[in-house]
């Protein structure tokens, strides 16, 4: 890999998959270390990119590989009995609140923001992938390595989902007003 396709890759990408770790990790400076190894990853294995799929979303199924290692590391390292990472059981929970929340006032995000939080790790990938990162179906469904029945399937559960926890919410809203 020259230089030049390695900066146009950075250049093009790099802010889109740092937000992308920042929503999963919700944490700049972890977001920033984990942003760097993808881009080693990217430098050791751009050889075997084979085209199968545009460089975005090779460089996403990049990030989230990246991101699944960290949970799993931290899981570890707090001596939890965990031989994987389950994205379908497991929460992806963090307290730390994001950049993002902190700059972004809207009331309305936030309760979304607190709401994917309780949906599972597949439902907040899709969710993220779909509408933080504005990818499409066929985009989120190579970079998650599924049909894109199964990300359809998911996105509408998690929609569902978030809806009726955010239907008190609003239910309470009204009656104030």
């Amino acid at each position: 890999m020259n230089d030049s396709v390695f900066h146009r890759l950075y250049d093009a990408y790099h802010q889109d998959v740092f937000q992308f770790l920042i929503y999963l990790v919700k944490n700049r400076t972890l977001a920033e270390d984990l942003a760097h190894e993808v881009y080693v990853r990217v430098l050791r294995s751009y050889d075997q990119f084979a085209g199968n799929s545009s460089e975005k979303t090779w460089l996403f199924a990049i990030a989230k590989n990246v991101a699944i290692d960290h949970f799993r590391k931290q899981a570890v390292r707090q001596k939890h009995s965990l031989d994987f990472f389950d994205w379908e059981t497991e929460q992806l929970h963090s307290n730390t609140p994001s950049p993002e929340e902190m700059l972004q006032a809207s009331d309305e995000f936030m309760q979304v923001e607190s709401a994917l939080e309780n949906c599972t790790g597949d439902q907040k990938m899709v969710i993220i992938m779909r509408y933080f990162q504005d990818l499409s179906i066929a985009e989120t469904a190579q970079i998650l390595d599924w049909t894109e029945a199964k990300v359809k399937t998911t996105q509408h559960r998690a929609i569902k989902f978030l809806r009726q926890q955010l239907q008190p919410i609003r239910e309470q809203e009204a009656k104030r007003q």
